[in-house]
């Protein structure tokens, strides 16, 4: 061997010892990683870059009073940026609104006009062909919990408790007129009501797709009495729970449906701006109670551009954290919420279930 070619043997011999040994070498220059050298501490792994959002939409139900809603859900914009900006997105623009109907909401997530949906369990399992649930809310519970519609009434006035709880109940509310106070003298005297009674009221409920105001009263009225709200010869619909407290002080209806603890939302209302001169607990008494119904649901479009896996969880990093905040628990009070968990869509089964029954009754 030419001492030239033992050159060569020996200069390639060294240059891969240097290669499999020297720890200083750049990335381009050293082998593949080892799948334990992939377990690297957090602060060795790459900072994933910023992503910028121009425009992050959030639509609300309208279960209160619009104007109501926007003003109390506004320092959600600044909240939801910057918890978003702490895991690396950059929103610029938060928009908020109030859909006209709850179904209209279920169709901008289906649409992918709006991101995220503020809605009953109801109105989840209605449009979850376009929207996914990311979290459930909890509720402060309530001193009343009956399924007994005269406890609530001997046990006024109901007030929350410090024990979070993951459902409620739909009250049947009976008001100041003639026919309300006889439907609830009878309940107060241990009376059942008959069909007869409940279709002589006149009555207010929500649209179709509310949990509180339509679905599962619908269940109890078929419970007791194997009849439905369409089956009601005296009914209107109403656009919000304000309305119908509205209509209810005004005598325009006997008989309201709403979630459990209303009563407690509107207190200042009934005699500030509704016209009463005496408290709401003491115009107003319960003659029905259904059994509980799963808390609303953050969902998000399934068809919106923004949505994958990550930016979901980041929103329910967001959205659990904004809860735990003084500010963000004032926001989320206009719906009774009082934090949030990760849910799934299974948690809702039930409430599909009470829909498949509501569609057969319209058959």
């Amino acid at each position: 061997m030419s001492f030239v070619v033992l050159a060569l043997v020996i200069g390639l011999i060294a240059g891969c010892g240097s290669n499999n040994n020297n720890s200083t070498s750049s990335p381009s220059e050293s082998a593949p990683a080892s799948p334990t050298d992939s377990a690297a501490s957090p602060s060795e792994e790459p900072v994933a870059p910023a992503q910028d959002i121009k425009e992050l939409k959030v639509s609300f139900v309208p279960s209160k009073d619009p104007d109501q809603i926007i003003t109390a859900t506004d320092p959600l914009k600044e909240l939801l940026k910057t918890q978003l900006a702490a895991q690396g997105y950059n929103v610029e623009k938060v928009t908020i609104d109030v859909g006209t109907t709850y179904e209209a909401v279920g169709e901008a997530l289906i649409a992918g006009t709006t991101d995220i949906g503020f809605i009953p369990g109801g109105t989840y399992t209605l449009y979850d062909d376009g929207a996914d649930v990311i979290l459930t809310a909890t509720r402060a519970g309530l001193s009343n919990d009956s399924d007994v519609a005269k406890d609530w009434n001997d046990n006024k006035p109901t007030e929350p408790t410090e024990t979070q709880a993951t459902y409620y109940r739909s009250l049947f509310i009976a008001g100041p007129s003639a026919k309300g106070q006889e439907l609830s003298a009878k309940v107060n005297n241990g009376e059942q009501l008959t069909w007869e009674d409940l279709n002589s009221a006149n009555w207010a409920v929500m649209s179709s797709s509310s949990s509180a105001g339509y679905i599962y009263p619908t269940l109890w009225l078929q419970s007791n009495y194997s009849k439905s709200v369409t089956d009601l010869s005296h009914v209107v619909t109403s656009d919000s729970y304000g309305s119908s407290f509205a209509r209810l002080a005004a005598g325009q209806a006997d008989v309201i449906v709403a979630y459990a603890d209303a009563r407690r939302d509107y207190v200042e209302k009934w005699t500030a701006e509704l016209g009463r001169s005496t408290s709401i607990w003491d115009e107003t008494n319960v003659i029905g109670v259904t059994q509980g119904i799963f808390n609303d649901t953050i969902s998000v479009s399934k068809n919106s551009s923004l949505m994958n896996d990550d930016f979901k969880k980041a929103l329910q990093d967001a959205f659990i954290a904004i809860a735990q905040t003084e500010e963000g628990k004032n926001v989320i009070a206009i719906y009774s919420h009082a934090g949030y968990k990760v849910a799934q869509s299974s948690d809702y089964d039930g409430e599909r279930d009470a829909q498949a029954l509501i569609k057969s009754l319209k058959k």
